[in-house]
């Protein structure tokens, strides 16, 4: 019994920390509400997690932030062979050339996550925070991701129940075959008005996928014609970030 306590209160200071991933500072009426915990739960754990230099608390607004003990756990993460900073350069020349905000992402289970984004010099640009999550049922990337995934991978994801019934999983098949043949996806309002994305797959030595590098940006400069014009652009950079990940 004593394990399984340990074990839940262990879940809940994660449910607690996964609440800092929507906003940056959050006071203990936000976090009680966001977890659903008891409130004088969500204080003890909060103490805890304080103390333990996850969590910090502002004296004058009474509000938590993230520690620095998250960043140390960043900074082992962060090795010079992960994706995310390995393939930075690449993201920054491509962005130079294409002048458009890049991004990079990884699927986590039925969800796609952006661990990189190098924005577009432009005034009015895309915005990319890092860390943000997105479903994968819309957006260039996500198509990248499921295309690209394996066949038992793709029928996991679109059996999913909470697959939204606004799309249409038949139509979004015939999306997949059709991308893993051209080798790209490009979506003009799929999951954000005003801005449109191409994305192309990033494949590892034995062609299992690796991330999905995006180039978006305002649908008024990124148009159909210009997502294909610089397709090949996209395709150079993945090509060597390919070979990079293999060395």
């Amino acid at each position: 019994m004593e394990g399984k306590k340990t074990v839940r209160a262990a879940e809940r200071a994660l449910d607690i920390l996964l609440c800092f991933t929507r906003k940056r500072e959050l006071s203990l009426t936000e976090i009680t509400r966001m977890t659903g915990l008891n409130k004088s739960t969500v204080y003890r754990l909060l103490a805890t997690l304080e103390d333990k230099g996850f969590l910090v608390r502002d004296s004058e607004t009474d509000k938590y932030q993230l520690g620095f003990r998250v960043w140390e756990l960043y900074a082992n993460l962060s090795r010079t062979d992960d994706p995310a900073i390995l393939f930075l350069p690449e993201m920054e020349r491509l962005r130079d050339t294409v002048e458009e905000t890049v991004s990079l992402y990884f699927r986590d289970g039925f969800e796609r996550i952006r661990v990189q984004a190098v924005e577009s010099l432009q005034a009015i640009r895309r915005v990319a925070p890092l860390g943000a999550r997105m479903p994968l049922a819309v957006g260039a990337s996500s198509k990248v991701l499921v295309a690209f995934a394996t066949p038992a991978e793709q029928r996991a994801i679109l059996a999913d129940p909470s697959w939204p019934s606004s799309v249409d999983r038949e139509r979004y098949r015939r999306q997949l075959e059709e991308i893993r043949d051209q080798g790209y996806a490009t979506s003009v309002e799929e999951r954000e008005a005003g801005t449109s994305a191409v994305s192309v797959p990033v494949l590892g030595r034995d062609r299992r996928m690796i991330a999905a590098l995006a180039v978006s940006g305002p649908v008024e400069r990124l148009t159909m014609d210009r997502m294909k014009e610089i397709v090949p652009r996209i395709m150079e950079a993945t090509s060597r970030m390919q070979k990079m990940a293999a060395k």
